[in-house]
């Protein structure tokens, strides 16, 4: 299965998974699958590392290596799509890589901020706002979410449009609409 999602999206060749060795040796398989999964953590600390230094193109080789290691990791998936769309931009590979880390782990803010990142970056900053807006529920309302929410500038047009915002009447009558309907959505 994660082979042909590996082919479809065309970014990383496929890895043959573990070899089964046996039926009386349980052991080993999980072992193996262990140490994989070690190296495939170091690569993408390493990663995140290049990432946090603006190198996102050698963060990508990392994060594809840890991805062959283990496709079903969704940061791992999170981190492809938002590094596919920001060094080759390819938006909709990205995309659908970090829907499927969300199909995975659904409670984790970092992959929502990620796919909003790669909506931002194909300008599409409605539909971050509302996968931020998504997000906020099942991450406990996240304030790394509510930060990027507050980022894309989610504002309503004043209350007065005759008036400047910063009007004290406008911000009497901004604050009060604001108690009524609550904060603003995604159109």
């Amino acid at each position: 299965m994660a082979d042909s999602r590996l082919s479809t999206f065309g970014l990383f060749p496929c890895a043959p998974g573990p070899a089964i060795l046996g039926k009386g040796e349980p052991m080993a398989i999980a072992v193996e699958e262990i140490l994989s999964a070690d190296s495939g953590m170091s690569d993408f600390k390493q990663g995140l590392k290049l990432l946090r230094d603006g190198r996102p193109k050698e963060a990508l080789l990392h994060v594809q290596r840890a991805f062959r290691l283990a496709p079903q990791n969704p940061f791992y998936l999170s981190y492809a799509g938002l590094l596919v769309t920001v060094v080759e931009r390819r938006f909709a590979d990205g995309e659908n890589l970090c829907l499927e880390a969300l199909g995975i782990r659904r409670n984790h803010p970092q992959l929502y901020l990620n796919l909003a990142e790669v909506y931002r970056t194909a300008q599409r900053p409605l539909d971050a706002i509302h996968v931020l807006e998504q997000g906020l529920v099942p991450t406990g309302r996240d304030c790394r979410i509510r930060y990027a929410l507050d980022g894309l500038g989610r504002r309503r047009p004043p209350v007065l449009s005759f008036l400047r915002r910063s009007n004290p009447l406008n911000r009497i009558l901004g604050k009060c609409r604001h108690r009524l309907l609550g904060p603003p959505r995604a159109a």
